[in-house]
This record gives structure tokens, sequence and C-alpha cells, in this order.
């Protein structure tokens, strides 16, 4: 896994805590932190997420590695 999918993963992840909190108790987080929905840093950090939902869109469909492991020596090849 690249490294941008890595953040894109870290910031899909904070994104599913924020509607997390706003499902169960009405509480946007973001926006508690930034100063509101309406201000430029939270307005920046929804379309981050955003686009790191779609990045982690290509996590989707890209196939699984196997991995196999050699009885004889545990490791793994």
């Amino acid at each position: 896994m690249s490294m941008i999918q890595r953040i894109a993963l870290v910031l899909t992840i904070i994104g599913a805590i924020n509607w997390g909190l706003i499902g169960f108790f009405q509480y946007d987080l973001i926006s508690a932190i930034f100063g509101g929905q309406d201000s430029a840093i939270a307005r920046v950090l929804y379309g981050l997420v955003g686009i790191a939902g779609l990045i982690n869109l290509g996590l989707l469909f890209k196939p699984n590695e196997e991995v196999v492991r050699d009885p004889d020596t545990r490791t793994v090849r």
C-alpha cells in the first residue's frame, strides 16, 4: 500500500468516525474543533475526506495478495 493510500485511509477513518458521531449523537466533531461547518479549515478537511474516499475506491478493486508459507522454514515467501 502506497503512502498516499495510507493517508487516504486515515482520512477516511476520520470521516467515518465523524459520521458515526453525527449519526448517533448529532455531534459534528470536525466543526466543533475548527469553528463550524462554514470555516475554511473545516471545509478543506471535509473536501480532503471526500477525496480520500475516492482514492480508497481503488482499494476495493485491488486483488488480494496471497501469503504462501513454507512449512519447513516457517517463513513467508
